[in-house]
């Protein structure tokens, strides 16, 4: 009798042991499986950019979607740079303009043709005129698709007898479309036109 009490005995803790032994497996592999999936799902957020062929840099998606409206202003910062900034040099204005349209639709190719046809870049390098622009604020509406935005900036133009200082005011609305080398933040400019681009003061170069 007692022989089987203790048969029993070893029998429960088998049984105990094997249960025990059971439920950590399960416990071990459903840690496991969840901790995989994480590690999957981070692994997606994360993208990976080489820096000139050098170092490995780690960008979050997370971070770029909240880096969208400053993105957009850059766009918008970045053109209006390239195309209004001129020096007395054809092939310096023919690249910027260049980078400039890789930006923006056909609406600022017509600018460019108004700008042509008036004989501004002839005279900028003809007179050995620079023209600079500073910028004031970019305003972008995320409201609604397509974003509208406003650009307000001072351009200054320097001639050998004076110096100008011009308002600018712009506004259009920003697409978006697939990066490119020659677009990196994704975005068109559309529907671009000038509001204002009025001369503020002029002052004479203390040189002349």
């Amino acid at each position: 009798m007692k022989q089987l009490i203790n048969i029993q005995r070893q029998f429960r803790f088998t049984v105990y042991v094997l249960v025990l032994t059971t439920c950590l497996s399960i416990g071990g592999g459903v840690y496991t499986y969840i901790s995989s999936l994480q590690l999957v799902k981070a692994s997606r957020q994360k993208i990976y950019v080489l820096d000139n062929g050098q170092s490995l840099l780690l960008a979050l998606r997370s971070d770029i979607s909240e880096n969208r409206d400053a993105e957009a202003k850059n766009h918008v910062k970045r053109f209006h740079e390239l195309f209004f900034t001129l020096e007395p040099d054809k092939d310096y204005i023919e690249n910027n303009i260049r980078e400039a349209l890789y930006l923006a639709d056909n609406s600022a190719m017509k600018q460019y043709r108004t700008f042509k046809e008036s004989n501004l870049y002839n005279r900028v390098i003809a007179s050995d005129i620079s023209m600079t622009l500073i910028t004031d604020s970019v305003r972008v509406d995320f409201s609604s698709y397509p974003y509208a935005f406003s650009y307000y900036g001072k351009q200054k133009i320097v001639r050998k007898s004076n110096t100008t200082i011009r308002n600018l005011h712009s506004s259009g609305q920003l697409r978006n479309i697939s990066r490119t080398d020659n677009n990196t933040h994704g975005f068109l400019i559309e529907a671009w036109i000038i509001n204002d681009n009025s001369d503020i003061k002029t002052v004479r170069r203390s040189n002349y």
